[in-house]
């Protein structure tokens, strides 16, 4: 009974072999010599004992007969200019396609790097809003005291009005039952 080896390849389990991909790579690397001494051993008893490999082999080498029939053309000088010249051209255009890419490429380095410091500043800004105190706070809460600077300016004695608060005299519980 045939063993089926088109789900494994024999060059992969020699030490050491590169493998190909599928079984006609196998026998196409077979026909070349390019298969290792235990690789090609198994190839062999696969041929031996399997027909639908046989088969796929005898097909190989009847094409490699008619590669081998065909006439072999030689490219003549002008083929070879025509060829070069395309590849100059292909390279030309893409050294000039870099080219042309060089100034987008530091447009877009200036906006990225003036995005990010409008950024720096935005965010320093707003960090100092927002950490540092409001002048406007401490006015407020000495409004009162300004509105009645000109009263506070024509007592004399700081005691005085020390004093004048211990009395009750001008607390608010006073104001309110008067």
């Amino acid at each position: 009974m045939a063993e089926d080896l088109s789900h494994r390849n024999p060059t992969i389990d020699g030490p050491g072999a590169s493998a190909p991909a599928s079984m006609e790579e196998e026998l196409v690397a077979y026909l070349d010599g390019e298969l290792d001494d235990e690789a090609s051993r198994r190839i062999d008893q696969l041929l031996a004992a399997d027909p639908k490999v046989r088969a796929a082999l005898q097909g190989l080498e009847r094409s490699w007969q008619l590669l081998d029939a065909l006439d072999r053309v030689e490219a003549d000088e002008g083929f070879t200019r025509t060829t070069l010249e395309m590849v100059a051209l292909a390279a030309e255009e893409d050294l000039q396609k870099q080219q042309a890419a060089i100034p987008l490429r530091r447009r877009r380095r200036w906006l990225i790097g003036g995005a990010g410091l409008l950024t720096a500043a935005a965010a320093g800004f707003l960090a100092a809003a927002l950490l540092r105190p409001n002048p406007n706070q401490q006015l407020l809460r000495d409004l009162p005291v300004l509105e009645n600077l000109d009263q506070y300016r024509q007592v004399d004695d700081i005691e005085f009005l020390w004093l004048l608060d211990k009395s009750g005299l001008f607390s608010e519980e006073a104001g309110r039952g008067a």
